[in-house]
């Protein structure tokens, strides 16, 4: 008899939410007008211009919304983010947290999706420019953040930023095998997050014990100075 998966992993009940609609303002032209062209060319190869033009802006336009083209990406991202948070799912309230997570990721790749082919370009300039690819650490740590959130684990404090930076290293690797997953049911993609939150939780225990040092040397400070007050009342 074969044997059952430890885990039955089951497809969204609702259509993945999207980010808002194209178009709709100058802001969002210029937003969508970015990801086509990162579709077509690399990131570095994009300028301002070709934004507006390809969004049918002038460039005044374009400028009473965005400094740089690398804002315009960060807007799209905020834009998934709002996507993902609105799309929860209370069915998976009551589940382990790593269960949680999965879920949340996934839908993250669901919204994605209409933007592969611009995430592969991204991420093929990111792997040649270091200054490049920290800029996007950063923001991408910020999105993770909410995704701890979202799934109902801390994301404040100094060990929030450290789990939301090791969320956002695991999940650049999914994306890395998710560009080329081609298969209907993303079998690969969840086989890589579903290995990428093992390594977190071995990650997250590793953290809390690493921020439970501090705590742990107070306590015998706090004895040694306590033990000298008393001395010093002798």
């Amino acid at each position: 008899m074969a044997r059952k998966s430890k885990r039955q992993r089951k497809a969204p009940s609702a259509s993945p939410p999207t980010p808002s609609p194209r178009g709709a303002s100058d802001r969002d032209k210029a937003i969508g007008a970015l990801m086509a062209l990162l579709s077509e060319r690399s990131f570095e190869q994009i300028g301002l211009a070709e934004v507006a033009g390809r969004a049918g802006l002038k460039l005044s336009q374009l400028r009473a919304e965005f400094g740089s083209t690398f804002a315009i990406l960060g807007a799209h991202i905020k834009a998934v983010d709002h996507a993902v948070l609105a799309g929860g799912d209370v069915d998976v309230a009551d589940e382990p947290a790593r269960e949680r997570l999965f879920d949340v990721l996934m839908r993250r790749l669901e919204v994605l999706a209409p933007y592969k082919d611009a995430v592969r370009s991204i991420m093929h300039s990111a792997r040649r420019s270091p200054g490049l690819a920290f800029a996007l650490n950063a923001m991408a740590v910020r999105s993770q953040r909410w995704m701890l959130e979202a799934a109902g684990i801390g994301a404040h404090g100094p060990r929030g930023a450290l789990r939301a930076q090791g969320a956002a290293l695991m999940f650049a690797r999914v994306l890395s095998v998710w560009i080329d997953d081609e298969g209907e049911g993303l079998d690969r993609t969840m086989a890589a997050l579903d290995r990428g939150l093992s390594s977190a939780e071995r990650w997250a225990g590793f953290v809390d014990d690493i921020c439970a040092i501090p705590c742990a040397l107070r306590g015998p400070r706090r004895r040694r100075r306590a033990r000298d007050e008393e001395t010093e009342a002798a």
